[in-house]
């Protein structure tokens, strides 16, 4: 594991990390050591489960659920994936979370 940082292509909608920018659409491209990308991924992993225990809570509806800690945990791993793409992105990535206010509106969710 290094601490040199690599170009990194991010496809948020499918948690798509890739070092390839031709494999699949990708969104954002970053520059990123091995150790951001590992923290990155978990982020990832983090909305990806979070989303799967809601899909199998809606489909069994004798589980109550009056509070939504799934919710909570995604909103907060999506916020520190864009604060990470953020915080490593090229100009490009900057400026698209900055005009699509992507932060901001998991901000207002809150």
């Amino acid at each position: 594991m290094g601490n040199s940082k690599k170009t990194y292509y991010i496809s948020v909608g499918d948690g798509l990390i890739t070092e390839l920018s031709t494999v699949s659409p990708w969104n954002f491209k970053i520059e990123a050591t091995d150790e951001e990308i590992i923290q990155l991924r978990h982020y990832f992993d983090q909305v990806y489960s979070s989303d799967w225990k809601g899909f199998y809570r809606a489909q069994l509806p004798f589980i109550e659920y009056h509070y939504d800690s799934e919710n909570d945990e995604v909103d907060n791993a999506n916020k520190r994936i864009y604060e990470m793409l953020y915080d490593l992105g090229d100009e490009q990535t900057r400026e698209h979370i900055r005009t699509q206010r992507l932060m901001t509106k998991i901000d207002e969710q809150e």
